[in-house]
């Protein structure tokens, strides 16, 4: 019978953390939480809970997430993010693993909840992730937008969890707006640190294909409105990406100059 360590990295999370806990309670035996020094009251909350509780300034997602990973007393751990947490399906996948572990990692599939409505297309569902591995066989890793759990080897084997991973995403528009706003600007500079390029044609067609393909093949158009306003976005950001990375460039060649 194998041990679990939850980890999870917390800033400011008192509206979702304690449904995270909850979900891990029944599952893990110990919850580790690193904090980014929050304001609100998350640091309250998790102390109701008997985690080991660590504050450590943000060192990035990947830096901190890796961190958090390595305060884990075990090497068999369930990763998640703050406003995260597990359906009761999903726990019991899990709870299966401890007597019966295959793979060196596991995905899930990953519900997001955007306004109160669980969004069930939008290229939003499935949402396949790695959370729950063997810390000696993998490890966050990615760019500064898009961190994902990477199996260290091609060799590894995973395997899929029956359940979801439950997220809490954005719960009103205008925090959608924000967001979409600070995740462009992060991406545009994580391609100009690529060396990636901004020519018109992806500026004008790579927004609309993107449109497209989450709201007519993906099915988005079923999700309603809040579907609708998830593609609209799925463009947006796709814009605003490259117009910043453009904007990059432009000033990288007049200073070069």
């Amino acid at each position: 019978m194998i041990k679990l360590s939850g980890v999870i990295i917390t800033f400011n999370e008192e509206r979702n953390i304690e449904k995270c806990l909850q979900s891990l309670v029944p599952v893990v035996d110990e919850i580790v939480v690193v904090d980014s020094f929050s304001t609100d009251n998350t640091k309250a909350i998790c102390e109701k809970y008997k985690v080991n509780f660590i504050e450590q300034e943000f060192l990035g997602y990947i830096e901190q997430k890796n961190f958090a990973v390595n305060q884990a007393k075990y090497d068999f751990v369930v990763s998640l993010d703050g406003d995260e947490a597990l359906s009761e399906r999903l726990q019991q996948s899990i709870i299966k693993l401890k007597s019966n572990w295959k793979f060196d990692g596991y995905y899930a599939n990953r519900f997001n909840n955007f306004c109160g409505q669980w969004i069930k297309y939008s290229d939003w569902y499935p949402n396949k992730k790695l959370r729950v591995f063997d810390r000696r066989k993998a490890q966050w890793k990615g760019n500064k937008v898009h961190e994902t759990v990477q199996m260290n080897s091609p060799s590894a084997s995973v395997g899929q969890l029956k359940g979801d991973i439950l997220h809490y995403t954005y719960q009103s528009y205008s925090e959608f707006n924000l967001k979409t706003e600070h995740f462009s600007t992060l991406s545009a500079q994580a391609y100009f640190e690529l060396g990636k390029k901004a020519p018109i044609w992806k500026i004008i067609f790579n927004p609309t294909w993107a449109f497209i393909k989450s709201y007519v093949l993906r099915l988005g158009f079923l999700d309603g409105l809040n579907g609708f306003i998830i593609c609209v976005q799925t463009a947006n950001i796709t814009f605003l990406k490259y117009t910043k990375l453009r904007e990059l460039q432009r000033k990288e060649t007049l200073i070069q100059k």
